[in-house]
């Protein structure tokens, strides 16, 4: 129990730090690029849904 705080502290303390970093130093995106990663999230999101499915009626 004692390990999995520590990870959980350690984890917590690295967002902290990490994420004012990311926002100081990112890049602003353009609307395109976003769009373009949208489409590339919604057939990744398609595909795990359909992974998922074929997992679950094989019963693995």
């Amino acid at each position: 129990m004692q390990n999995l705080l520590i990870i959980l502290g350690v984890l917590f303390l690295a967002l902290f730090v990490i994420i004012p970093l990311v926002q100081r130093f990112a890049k602003p995106s353009s609307p395109e690029l976003m769009q373009k990663y949208g489409k590339i999230f919604m057939v990744l999101l398609a595909i795990l849904m359909v992974a998922t499915t074929i997992k679950m009626c094989s019963g693995s």
